[in-house]
């Protein structure tokens, strides 16, 4: 079991997903910036599209996501054409440069539109930006998943499917907002087995509220026996005054930080020890897994989805709030969808906000990612120096180790990495309560 200093974990950090993250992006970075960094993706370029769903059929209570109630018409059918204008727009200035490998869906839900929707989108995008064979991932609800939506599946061609279990145990699945059965889980893995999906990840939590350590041990026993392939195992947070519907959770029930690092913990000793590979210290994958060999091979990365085996450096993303990145720039479309809508109305490309990164902001953002993705990263001796009075707090630990510009976590350091990457970071006053904590 990993050491608990509590201490060290006090601080709450980003989630790195980005650097800089999200907290930093300005309004005065804008559709300018987006669009020259689109010109300048070169011809052969490898290049990632996300596009973003915000609608929901049911809003679970727990849930941070930027999303509504998919319950009017008229309101998906008015952002559906907001979207295919925006995906006809970037395409027109991308003129065929760049070559798409990867396609995702996200959301909210992307099943809370109708499955013929969903193929107009595939279409539209492949033909749009001449992508031949991409990798197509798709985020999905159980609880509204119908037959036509997995013989969609099978007809696009999606190989890879998240599903939001988040727990099994019937009463918390009530506490949080989100009823389930463990059947409907096992009918949907056996749906898009038969619909040839090829890796299945299940998004798992800790943290929540009346959860136990058996608990724990239930999920990850069942997420194994149904054969996920990949496993995220997230932390609750708990944030009414930015997510008003958490208001609904029980804060007197939840775990105590001792509590939810045992949690996370036991978590992470069940699945390695069920032959998944660790990466990071919240995610799990199968050995064959693309995901795993990333890991194992030194090429895993992070970008505002999570842990990746995507390679490319241009991601272009699509909808209300989506987040595009590009070597030297991050960008954001209008959060909310009625902006988006009438931005793209007004014939505007919808971004929002974004961060150019320099030299330095780059430097800082490849030692963050190294950190997370391999556990050691390089600096220069600048980048050290200033980093090096937070990071001798984890040192003092044996939880890091430095010799010249060479930094290493240790083996027990994983529920620390995120605040150790915080080390580097240009833009966290300490004590800043924006975040969650890191477990």
């Amino acid at each position: 079991m990993w050491p608990y200093h509590p201490a060290l974990l006090e601080r709450p950090v980003p989630r790195y997903t980005s650097y800089p993250t999200a907290a930093e992006f300005r309004a005065d970075v804008g559709t300018p910036a987006f669009v020259e960094a689109l010109d300048a993706i070169p011809a052969r370029a490898p290049l990632s599209l996300y596009v973003h769903i915000p609608y929901c059929h049911e809003i679970c209570s727990y849930c941070g996501c930027n999303t509504g109630r998919a319950n009017r018409s008229h309101r998906l059918a008015s952002y559906l054409e907001a979207l295919g204008a925006e995906i006809d727009m970037v395409a027109g200035h991308l003129s065929g440069r760049g070559v798409v490998s990867r396609i995702a869906f996200g959301g909210g839900s992307p099943n809370a539109i109708a499955p013929l929707d969903f193929v107009r989108l595939v279409d539209r995008l492949t033909t749009r930006f001449r992508a031949s064979a991409p990798v197509i991932s798709v985020e999905i609800d159980p609880r509204t998943l119908e037959r036509s939506w997995l013989a969609t599946l099978r007809t696009v061609g999606v190989q890879r499917v998240s599903l939001g279990v988040q727990t099994f145990d019937d009463a918390l699945q009530h506490a949080i907002g989100r009823p389930q059965p463990d059947s409907m889980i096992a009918r949907a893995v056996d749906g898009f087995r038969d619909a040839g999906v090829a890796s299945i990840n299940f998004d798992l939590m800790y943290g929540l509220p009346g959860q136990t350590i058996t608990d724990i041990e239930h999920s990850a026993a069942r997420s194994v026996e149904l054969g996920a392939d990949r496993v995220a195992l997230f932390g609750y947070a708990h944030l009414p005054a930015m997510f008003p519907r958490q208001r609904r959770i029980d804060a007197t029930a939840l775990p105590d930080a001792a509590l939810r690092f045992r949690q996370a913990a036991t978590g992470h000793e069940l699945f390695v020890g069920a032959g998944y590979v660790p990466v990071g210290f919240d995610h799990f994958a199968r050995p064959g897994d693309a995901l795993a060999i990333a890991a194992c091979a030194g090429t895993l990365r992070r970008n505002f989805q999570g842990f990746t085996d995507d390679g490319s450096r241009h991601l272009i993303g699509f909808g209300a709030s989506a987040i595009s990145e590009f070597p030297t720039l991050l960008v954001q479309n209008e959060k909310n969808a009625g902006p988006y809508r009438e931005a793209i109305v007004a014939g505007r490309l919808p971004v929002a906000r974004g961060i150019g990164r320099d030299r330095h902001e780059i430097a800082r953002a490849r030692v963050i990612e190294q950190l997370l993705c391999a556990g050691r990263a390089r600096a220069d001796r600048q980048l050290l120096q200033a980093a090096r009075p937070a990071l001798d707090i984890f040192a003092q630990e044996n939880l890091v180790h430095i010799a010249d510009d060479h930094i290493e976590l240790a083996a027990e350091a994983l529920p620390y990495a995120r605040s150790i990457a915080a080390c580097f970071d240009g833009h966290r006053p300490l004590g800043e309560k924006r975040f969650s904590n890191a477990i």
